[in-house]
C-alpha cells in the first residue's frame, strides 16, 4: 500500500473511531490535510475498498474500516499514545490505598479498566492451589444454629468463606481448637499439595472422628473452589452504551456469552502467554464477538504466568488508548500480586 492510501486509511479509522459516522471524501478533505481533492480521496477510497480495507454501507455514502483495515491501522498506522497525567495519577493511587486484599485489586481492576475505555473489562486471576496457605478461622453463624462459617486465608489475600454444620456433640469451641491444629499442619502449605501425610497428621492432632471430617470437609472444599482460575468482570452494560450495539438484537449474543464464565476464560485462556494481543472482528474464533475487538494483555511474576486482562468492545474502538492502559495495569497487577506473596 503506498503512502497515500495509508494516510487517507488511518484518517478514516480515526475519525471513524471518534464520530461512529461512516466517513466521505468531503469530510476528510475538510479534516485532514492530506494534500489531495476529494476527487482523489474518492478514487483512493474506491481503492481501498476493492482491496478489502474498507466497506461500504448502503444507506450512507461514507466508508467504514472493514476487520483487515483495523489489522493494518493497529499492526502498521497507529500512532503512539499515552494516559493522561491524572489517569495515571488515579490509577497510581487507588494501588497504593485501596490494595488491601488481593481479590478487591482484580475486581477493581476489572473496573478502573472498563471505566476508562468504555468497554467489558475481563480480569482472569491465578487458582487458588497455585497460592499458600496462611490460616483458617471458624466464625459462629448464631447462638441457635448448628453452623460455623469457615473462612481460608492463603498469602497472596486470597480468602474462601464456606458454610459447615457442627457434628451432634461439638461445640464451636471444639471447633476453634481444629482450626489452631489445621493452621500449625498446613502453614506455608501450597494449597495445591495437601499431602496424604499432612492429613493424617491433622487426623492425629485432632483425634475426634466427627472433627476431622469436618476438618477434611473444609480443607477439599477449599481446594475444589481452588481449581479454577478465577474470572472478574467489568462494566457488563458498559457496551450497551456504543452506537453499534443500541440494537438490542445485535448485542444479545455477546450479553449471552458474558452469562457464560467458562466460555470467557476459554477466550482469554486461549491468549495467555503472548504479551500484548489484539484480535479485530472475524479473528475472533467465537461467533458471538466476530463484531468485536479483543485486546489481552498476560502478566507473569518470577517468570510464572499468573493470569490474563482484556478489553472486549466493537471494532471501532480507541486501540491505542486501550492497549497502552492494558500496559500500564499489567505492571501494577504483578508488582501487586509480588507484595501479597512475600
Amino acid at each position: 500500500m503506498d503512502e497515500r492510501k495509508q494516510r487517507i486509511l488511518q484518517a478514516i479509522v480515526q475519525d471513524y473511531i471518534e464520530s461512529a459516522e461512516p466517513v466521505g471524501s468531503r469530510t476528510l478533505a475538510r479534516k485532514y490535510d492530506l494534500g489531495v481533492s476529494p476527487a482523489t480521496i474518492r478514487n483512493e477510497m474506491a481503492d481501498l475498498e476493492m482491496l478489502g480495507y474498507l466497506e461500504h454501507i448502503h444507506t450512507s455514502s461514507g466508508r467504514i474500516p472493514s476487520s483487515k483495515g483495523y489489522r493494518f491501522y493497529v499492526d502498521d498506522l497507529m500512532p503512539p499514545q499515552q494516559l493522561s497525567p491524572q489517569e495515571k495519577a488515579l490509577i497510581d493511587r487507588w494501588y497504593r490505598e485501596r490494595a488491601q486484599r488481593i481479590e478487591e485489586v482484580f475486581r477493581e481492576t476489572a473496573q478502573i479498566i472498563s471505566q476508562v475505555t468504555k468497554n467489558i473489562a475481563l480480569v482472569l486471576a491465578p487458582q487458588l492451589t497455585r497460592a499458600k496457605f496462611r490460616c483458617l478461622q471458624f466464625l459462629p453463624m448464631d447462638d441457635h444454629d448448628r453452623r460455623a462459617i469457615a473462612v481460608v486465608m492463603t498469602d497472596a489475600g486470597f480468602v474462601e468463606n464456606k458454610v459447615v454444620a457442627i457434628p451432634e456433640g461439638a461445640t464451636f469451641e471444639d471447633f476453634r481448637r481444629m482450626a489452631a491444629v489445621i493452621n500449625q499442619c498446613l502453614a506455608g502449605q501450597s494449597l495445591g499439595k495437601v499431602s496424604p501425610a499432612i492429613m493424617k497428621r491433622i487426623r492425629e492432632e485432632i483425634g475426634d472422628a466427627d472433627l476431622y471430617e469436618a476438618a477434611r470437609e473444609v480443607i477439599h472444599r477449599a481446594l475444589d473452589s481452588g481449581k479454577s482460575d478465577r474470572l472478574y468482570l467489568g462494566g457488563r452494560t458498559a457496551m450497551l452504551e456504543q452506537p453499534e450495539f443500541h440494537d438490542v438484537e445485535k448485542v444479545k449474543e455477546i450479553l449471552l456469552m458474558l452469562e457464560e464464565e467458562q466460555l470467557l476464560k476459554d477466550i482469554l485462556r486461549s491468549h495467555m502467554g503472548e504479551g500484548l494481543r489484539v484480535t479485530i472482528g472475524r479473528e475472533n474464533e467465537y461467533r458471538g464477538i466476530q463484531d468485536c475487538s479483543v485486546i489481552t494483555a498476560s502478566y507473569h511474576l518470577g517468570g510464572e504466568l499468573l493470569g490474563t486482562i482484556a478489553v472486549i468492545g466493537p471494532t471501532r474502538m480507541e486501540y491505542g488508548k486501550a492497549m497502552t492502559l492494558l500496559d500500564y495495569m499489567n505492571g501494577h497487577l504483578a508488582e501487586v500480586v509480588r507484595k501479597f506473596r512475600w
